[in-house]
């Protein structure tokens, strides 16, 4: 859009400034203006018209002065005849690519002041080494010409001594040059004979790494490029093969670590992955022992006697050891090939029970040193991010590896933090906390991913309670309660983690409910009160939102039952003793705690932007966190991912795919972008440190009566307020949506008091969500802005799929949630919105993946909401696609592509469109004229002229999905389901499948149906019975489905089927539809559209049929071999039990008997006897049945034709048949009866017969008076039809009392004519009677 709109923008503000003078001077001195078009000219630098259009326009506005002739020339005469040219200084033509040529005029310009060169210049030192320096590198043709110099002082005699170079120079420049300096420092490792000499080549090696850092080299920097071209591993792959075995040894080995740590994470966007794979082999290779080994060091008998600079020596190699191994984990995620992935995999697996075996070294002195722990708990919080980092052992199953896991670090919790009393009095660092909770949460959701089936919630259980008692008790989950009001909001958003990941199952939410008995509120109050806490951070109450979420998945009872299996919450009133369980209690809890009014503050407090800074907190705050914090945790907290999707009633796994994709901006920055809700430490040290004492109030909750003069919103601000963020209102949405399942009446009608949807939907940015995917695209952007732009769209794309997922739901439990003008139109406005965004656009894999599921719950909803209220809402959701339609094909078309990678988003989009195409079609029935609003979908598809080749687009590719498909796959039929209601409404579709052929492919498809059944049938030992259920039958009736709608009044389509031997196809098939009633119907159906207003198919019935055989044509038959005559027998034999068949046969009969041949076929077969045969309703019944309707219509279109009504006439007791019958009533068709009486008037060999039936001539005198003015025309026009050119009737009907009906008739259609406007209708009426008169006068 921003690609098309930008060139005439910018051409018709250059014409607007180029004509308005005073204008241009206005945008001229405006900073704003000059800065966006030069960003434009950035941006749009690959556009060549866009870059000149913009260069003009600031020509313009930066020259403005210049370019004004009483600015540039003074002086000048008032004459008209002098005229000064215009010219420019020669620097601004030489400086800019100006888009015209414009002579230019003094190099030098006269106004600027030239100061003389003062020689004392010359004896500065810094202005002569520059020189110096700089007319070496140009004598020599640049620095590495000067470095391969032999002889320096034999080539520099050519020019005076103070332009050579000293040797000092020499050296400076070696050492400054990155490619010569690194090639030195190996050189220098390779031939080193001492300790010493290889660490200060590994230090100078550090500082080329640091000075491209410094260097802000976003790309490949010039150390990483040169290393590329230098054999390095070569230099320092000794190092790590051999194990250290001495202080100096491991002083080495932590420097060369050191090194390489730095330079691997240089290269965390470029990773080689050749430089992965020599650094896996040499940390695995056994020589005789790997470097793995060293993470476990043997504990030295004399530790005690170790001198402390050893320690500190065997300290700092640990310490490099894990931070190497931890980078090097982050690095492996850009690894793809299976191979690879294999070894990086088992890499991982080792890793990760090396470390195991290092943390559960109990009885070692480092076990409570807390950095040597927080190290091995930061290096397994990185080994354990990937999921299945535990399936790669060769000696241990996967689920036992994850059992020690977590026994060892349930170790920690207990010995730092349970025996201590929680938070108040552990003297367990924050570091190790955050890394132990970390790694649990990582652990959880490999657990559940290695079960196999197996209860593995209960290993999470702290076996006892060492209280003063000494008896023994289970402690379950309770350790995990301390956790969730822990000081740093981190540790509370990861233990919560923990919590939501075990209540995915039903056994965790019992062991957590049961854990939280003696803490007042229990496990429902503690959780609500979290998620309603304003000063708690909003990743912290997002996860309580996901444990609420997955509680309300186990059935709540209804009303207090004795025993239940989950009870739910628990309320007890103590003023009116009262006690609730199961969903009055939850509905009491919701009540009692304002939730609704929680929810719409959250509304009213959420911020979509990408930054949020802090104010309240202090310099000295801001140091001592960032002091606590923990680098290498960065990379997994900050990466933490809201899951795709959550279905209705499965669990919410808030956190399960979570993964360390790469190493990110600092803590600070991502907690600022993705939960910037941290509260400042002042706030922080307002909560209570026991924060369960100030939660609920009794066994579970104890509510106490209100007054009511309480403001439920003073009950809820509060005076510190964290800022409430979408991830935590897309919880909230699925949390809302669990809600309306259990408890569906009450929430729907707190949702509709409180209007939360509407104030939902209207947080919904498209206009950011845009501007942010269009900053993602700029070429400028920076690396740190990009990642935030891309969690800020994610976040606002989940937001989107959360809401539509819960008004899906609202429209499955009351449509009138969402049936409000106000509502749908925001609603509908943001489901197109997400579904114009184009997921091809240079965007990354999981930002595609967003969109894909925004665009899946947006194809959802509307497909409910026209399912639920189609009629209604189909002139909304039509104006609202109408906005986006072009873009919405492009979507459908992607989606189309898709449906092997992503099945539920392909079937998703064909469903809705299904039900968009057959609303339309019931719309065109119900009003063929015109509809009531516009563009109509029938108009977008066929008569907009601006999508017409993505109409075409889209018809050809649902054709080629639905023909790829095999018979056996699902999404054949999702296909169907979407081409079959297209081809019926849109004529664009229907030329689509007459120019891919659908239609010869499909009778093919017949004829291959044929053929199998043929086959079927002669196989021995099997009765031939066709079912409902038959892979045939299904498969042919679909093809014959789409037939008929490629047929519906399109002739085009019926000529070529009528090419290719339709009729031909249907007869020998007809043995096999007589057999099933389903494919009859549908055959019938098919032929009725097929030979509606085509004369030609009509005539094809009685055609011969071929049997398939390009050789044999088709030849009039007379021996009854035809499909003509299988229709008469069929409607001669079918009982009235199968009245659908019936119904449709006479039909079909009624649709042919307009041709020839089909009436020589009747009567020939003497079908038209049968009518003789009707019997018609006896006793107090008078309406006609469904058969005699039926013939009544057939004769009606036979009667058109003059062989027509002299077939009808010739029956004897036809007449007196139809006269019997208009003593009968019919609701549909009153005058069925009187018109083919009407008909059969006009034909001069029936007269004689009409005029002799005097009951036939009452009836039609008699409709003179009827109350029916049709009626009455239609008695008028049959008379005169008697009377014209036929003078014997004129004697008959100069009866008295048919005269006095027509002349009172006549009289009174003046008088009617005088009262009203006169129409066609009636000037006809009028005409007849006056002829009548005429003629009986005379």
């Amino acid at each position: 859009m921003m690609d098309c709109m930008m060139l005439p923008s910018l051409a018709l503000l250059r014409k607007f400034v180029y004509a308005d003078p005073a204008k241009r001077l206005s945008l001229a001195y405006q900073p704003n203006v000059l800065i966006t078009l030069f960003r434009v000219t950035l941006i749009f630098q690959d556009y060549g018209a866009v870059v000149r259009e913009a260069a003009a326009l600031l020509c313009l506005l930066l020259f403005d002065e210049t370019a004004r002739k009483e600015m540039w020339a003074d002086g000048v005469s008032h004459e008209s005849s002098v005229i000064l040219s215009f010219s420019l200084p020669v620097a601004i033509v030489r400086r800019y690519h100006l888009p015209v040529r414009i002579s230019a005029h003094h190099a030098v310009s006269p106004n600027s002041v030239v100061l003389p060169f003062s020689c004392e210049f010359w004896t500065l030192k810094p202005v002569l080494d520059m020189l110096k320096m700089a007319w070496n590198l140009s004598w020599f043709h640049g620095i590495d010409n000067v470095l391969q110099l032999a002889n320096y002082e034999t080539k520099a005699q050519e020019f005076l001594d103070t332009l050579k170079l000293s040797s000092e120079d020499v050296v400076t420049l070696k050492i400054t040059h990155t490619s010569s300096g690194l090639r030195d420092c190996l050189n220098s490792i390779i031939q080193a004979v001492s300790h010493r000499e290889v660490r200060a080549a590994v230090t100078r090696m550090n500082f080329y790494v640091l000075n491209d850092r410094l260097a802000l080299m976003s790309n490949r920097g010039s150390c990483e490029a040169t290393l590329k071209c230098l054999a390095w591993q070569t230099a320092l792959s000794r190092f790590l093969q051999v194990l250290p075995a001495s202080s100096e040894d491991e002083k080495l080995l932590a420097d060369v670590l050191c090194f390489l740590n730095k330079l691997l994470k240089e290269q965390k966007n470029t990773s080689e992955v050749e430089h992965l794979k020599w650094i896996v082999d040499v940390v695995l290779k056994q020589n005789p022992k790997s470097l793995l080994d060293l993470v476990v060091q043997p504990e030295s008998q004399a530790q005690d006697e170790m001198d402390d600079i050893k320690t500190a020596v065997r300290q700092q190699l640990q310490k490099e050891l894990i931070a190497f191994f931890n980078t090097l984990l982050l690095n492996f995620m850009s690894v793809t090939d299976r191979k690879d992935l294999e070894l990086t995999g088992y890499f991982r697996t080792e890793l990760a029970l090396r470390l195991l075996q290092y943390l559960r070294v109990t009885d070692a002195p480092h076990f409570y040193g807390l950095p040597s722990l927080e190290r091995t708990l930061r290096g397994m919080v990185h080994v354990t991010a990937l999921p299945g980092w535990s399936s790669y052992s060769v000696t241990m199953e996967p689920f036992k590896i994850c059992k020690k896991y977590l026994a060892g670090l349930l170790e920690v919790i207990s010995s730092f933090y349970v025996e201590w009393g929680g938070n108040a009095m552990s003297f367990m660092g924050k570091g190790v906390t955050k890394s132990t909770i970390l790694c649990l949460l990582h652990l959880s959701h490999e657990m559940m991913a290695q079960a196999s089936n197996l209860d593995w919630v209960s290993l999470w259980f702290l076996p006892y309670d060492n209280s003063e008692e000494q008896v023994p008790s289970h402690q379950g989950l309770a350790w995990l309660i301390p956790l969730w009001v822990d000081r740093d909001p981190e540790v509370k958003f990861t233990s919560l983690a923990i919590g939501s990941a075990l209540t995915s199952l039903e056994e965790g939410c019992f062991a957590l409910a049961e854990s939280c008995q003696n803490i007042s509120g229990g496990l429902w109050g503690t959780v609500i009160n979290i998620l309603l806490d304003q000063s708690e951070c909003s990743m912290v109450r997002r996860e309580a939102a996901f444990i609420l979420q997955n509680l309300l998945v186990i059935p709540l009872p209804t009303e207090e039952v004795k025993d239940p299996i989950w009870q739910g919450p628990c309320v007890h009133d103590e003023e009116f003793g009262i006690s609730l369980i199961g969903k009055p209690a939850l509905q009491a809890l919701l009540y009692h705690c304002h939730f609704y009014e929680h929810l719409n503050e959250m509304v009213k407090q959420c911020y979509l932007g990408r930054y949020t800074f802090d104010l309240n907190c202090s310099l000295g705050d801001s140091l001592a966190g960032e002091k606590n914090s923990i680098n290498d945790l960065d990379d997994s907290l900050s990466l933490w991912r809201i899951p795709s999707s959550q279905n209705h009633y499965s669990s919410s796994e808030s956190t399960s795919d979570t993964v360390i994709i790469s190493e990110s901006p600092s803590l600070r920055g991502a907690v600022d972008l993705s939960a910037p809700t941290s509260p400042p430490i002042s706030i922080l040290r307002e909560v209570p440190v026991n924060r369960l004492m100030a939660q609920g109030q009794s066994d579970t909750t104890t509510t106490v009566s209100s007054s009511p003069h309480d403001s439920p919103q003073s009950t809820i601000r509060s005076k510190q307020c964290a800022v409430v963020t979408a991830p935590l209102l897309s919880a909230m949405c699925s949390l809302l949506d669990n809600l309306l399942i259990v408890t569906p009446q009450d929430t729907a009608i707190a949702l509709q008091q409180a209007h939360m949807l509407t104030a939902l939907s209207s947080l919904i940015n498209s206009g950011l969500i845009e501007r942010c995917i269009l900053e993602m695209k700029a070429p400028l952007s920076r690396p740190s802005h990009m990642e935030y732009t891309k969690i800020q769209v994610l976040f606002l794309l989940q937001f989107a799929a959360s809401l539509f997922r819960l008004l899906q739901t609202c429209l499955l439990v009351d449509t009138r949630l969402v049936m409000q003008e106000e509502l749908l139109t925001s609603v509908l406005a943001n489901s197109f919105m997400v579904l114009s965004i184009h997921s091809k656009d240079g965007l990354e894999p999981e930002l595609s993946a967003a969109v894909h599921q925004a665009w899946e719950d947006s194809f959802s909803l509307l497909a409910v909401l026209l399912r639920k209220c189609g009629p209604t809402s189909l002139p909304s959701v039509t104006a609202a696609l109408a906005k986006h339609w072009t873009a919405v094909i492009d979507t459908v078309c992607e989606c189309v592509h898709l449906s092997i990678l992503l099945p539920e988003l392909h079937v998703a989009c064909l469903q809705f469109l299904a039900i968009l195409f057959c609303e339309e079609g019931k719309r065109e029935l119900h009003n063929k004229e015109n509809a009531s609003y516009h563009p109509t979908v029938a108009f977008l598809l066929d008569e907009d002229e601006r999508s017409q080749a993505s109409v075409a687009k889209l018809c050809e590719l649902i054709i080629q999905n639905y023909e790829e498909k095999s018979s056996k796959d699902v999404l054949k039929k999702v296909a169907a389901s979407a081409l079959l209601p297209l081809l019926a409404v849109s004529k664009s579709a229907q030329k689509s499948a007459l120019d891919a052929n659908l239609i010869e492919n499909c009778l093919e498809q017949m004829k291959h149906i044929h053929a199998q059944l043929n086959l079927e049938s002669l196989r021995p030992g099997k009765v031939v019975q066709k079912k409902k259920d038959d892979n045939f039958s299904k498969e042919l009736k679909l093809v014959m489905q789409l037939l008929r709608n490629c047929f519906f009044q399109n002739e085009g389509c019926k000529a070529a089927a009528l090419g290719t031997h339709l009729i031909s196809v249907l007869h020998s098939l007809w043995p096999w539809l007589l057999m099933d009633d389903a494919l009859m119907q549908t055959a019938l159906h098919l032929l009725c559209v097929y030979t509606a207003n085509y004369p030609s198919g009509c005539g094809s019935l009685c055609m011969s049929s071929g049997r398939f055989s390009p050789l044999q044509t088709a030849q009039r038959t007379a021996a009854g071999n035809s499909l003509m005559h299988s229709i008469v027998k069929l409607a001669s034999q079918t009982s009235a039990e199968n009245s659908v068949i019936q119904q449709m046969t006479f039909n079909l009969l009624a649709n042919v008997v307009v041709s020839h041949d089909c009436k020589g076929v009747l009567q020939k077969n003497n079908f038209l006897q049968n009518f003789l045969s009707l019997s018609l309703p006896k006793g107090g019944n008078k309406s006609l049945g469904m058969l005699a309707v039926a013939w009544l219509k057939l004769l009606l279109n036979l009667s058109f034709g003059e062989d027509g009504q002299q077939m009808i006439v010739k029956l004897n007791g036809s007449l007196d048949q139809l006269v019997e019958m208009t003593k009968y009533t019919n609701k549909s068709n009153p005058n069925l009866v009187l018109l083919i009486l009407h008909n059969t008037c006009f034909s001069p060999a029936n007269k004689p017969k009409i005029l002799a039936n005097d009951k036939a001539i009452s009836v039609l005198s008699a409709c003179l008076e009827s109350d029916s003015p049709v009626a009455r025309r239609i008695g008028a026009s049959a008379l005169w039809a008697l009377l014209h050119n036929y003078q014997k009737a004129k004697v008959s009907l100069k009866n008295p009392s048919i005269k006095r009906r027509i002349d009172d008739a006549f009289i009174s259609a003046k008088k009617t004519i005088l009262q009203q406007k006169e129409s066609q209708q009636d000037a006809y009426h009028i005409k007849c009677l006056e002829t009548l008169v005429q003629i009986l006068s005379s």
